[in-house]
C-alpha cells in the first residue's frame, strides 16, 4: 500500500442494497488483516456509526463540515485496533441545504480529510441513500467508488444512474475517479433471480465485478442490534468469512492495480442500464 492512503466511496442510490453493511464488515476486515483503517459516516441516519456501538457524539462529521473543529477531533477508537470511525449525527440532515451557500461546496470531505490520510491506509466512506450534495462530495474526494449491487432485478434499474453521477463527478470534480468494483450483496443462490441478475450484472460488467459474493445472512441482519459488526459478532458466520474474503479480493485487486498501472475504468455504455438498453 501506498503511504498516502486511498480512499473509497461505497455508495449506491438505492437504499436496502447493504450498502452499510458492506462499509462497516469491510472496514473491519481491513482492521483485521492489520491495515489502518477510518470508516467515514456521512449518512445523517449514522447506521455506521451505530454499527460499533457508538453513541451519537456531542460533536462529530457535521460540526467539521460546519467549521466548528477540524475533522480529526471527532475521530472514535473501536474494539479493532487499527480501525477508526468518523462518526455522523442527525444534525447532518441539514447540512446539503448549507452546503449550498458554500464556495467550493463539493471539496468540503476532500479538504477534510487532506491531514488524515497520511495517517491511515484505508479511508472508506460510507455515502448516503441518494445522489445529494453529500455523495458527491465523498465521491469528489474518492480515489475510488465500490459499489454494492442486491441481487433484485429493481438494483439494476438504479445502476445506471449512479454510473452517469461518477461519470459527471470525473468529467467536472475528480478527473482521476475509478471504480474499484460492483460487489453483489443479499444473495441467494437458491433464487433464480439472483442467478439471473449475477449472471447479466457479471456478463455486462465483466472483470469490475468482483468474485466475491455477500450471501443473505442473519448474523449480518443481527450485529448492528449489539453494536458490533459481524465479524465480531459470529466471525464464524458466512456473512463474516465473506466480507474477510472481499477484503482479500479487494487488496489483491490494489496491488495488481498498483504493478500493472491500469485502474478500472467505467463501462463504455454511458447513457443506457445495465443491460445496454436506453435509459
Amino acid at each position: 500500500m501506498s503511504s498516502r492512503g486511498l480512499v473509497f466511496a461505497v455508495a449506491n442510490q438505492k437504499g436496502g442494497v447493504a450498502k452499510t453493511t458492506t462499509a462497516v464488515n469491510l472496514a473491519a476486515a481491513f482492521a483485521i488483516s492489520e491495515r489502518a483503517t477510518l470508516l467515514v459516516d456521512v449518512d445523517p441516519q449514522a447506521n455506521a456509526t451505530s454499527a460499533f456501538g457508538i453513541a451519537p457524539p456531542e460533536r462529530h462529521i457535521y460540526h467539521a463540515l460546519a467549521g466548528r473543529c477540524v475533522l480529526k477531533d471527532v475521530v472514535q477508537p473501536t474494539e479493532l485496533g487499527y480501525l477508526h470511525v468518523v462518526p455522523s449525527g442527525p444534525d447532518l440532515v441539514g447540512a446539503e441545504i448549507e452546503l449550498v451557500q458554500l464556495p467550493n461546496r463539493e471539496r468540503w470531505l476532500e479538504v477534510a480529510l487532506a491531514d488524515l490520510r497520511e495517517t491511515y491506509e484505508i479511508v472508506l466512506i460510507d455515502c448516503p441513500p441518494s445522489l445529494g450534495l453529500l455523495t458527491v462530495g465523498a465521491l469528489t474526494a474518492a480515489d475510488a467508488v465500490l459499489i454494492p449491487l442486491q441481487c433484485e432485478y429493481y438494483a439494476l434499474e438504479g445502476l445506471a444512474r449512479l454510473l452517469d453521477t461518477i461519470r459527471l463527478i470525473r468529467g467536472s470534480l475528480n478527473p482521476a475517479l475509478t471504480i474499484e468494483g460492483v460487489v453483489l450483496t443479499m444473495m441467494d443462490a437458491r433464487n433464480n433471480l439472483c442467478r439471473q441478475v449475477e449472471q447479466e450484472v457479471r456478463t455486462h460488467l465483466g472483470d469490475q465485478v468482483f468474485q466475491t459474493v455477500i450471501p443473505r445472512n442473519v448474523r449480518l441482519s443481527e450485529a448492528p442490534s449489539h453494536g458490533k459488526p459481524a465479524i465480531l459478532y459470529d466471525v464464524q458466520s458466512k456473512g463474516s468469512a465473506a466480507y474477510l474474503k472481499l477484503a482479500a479480493e479487494m487488496l489483491h485487486r490494489l496491488e495488481m492495480s498498483r504493478s500493472t498501472g491500469t485502474p478500472p475504468t467505467l463501462p463504455s455504455n454511458s447513457s443506457g442500464d445495465a443491460n445496454g438498453t436506453a435509459t
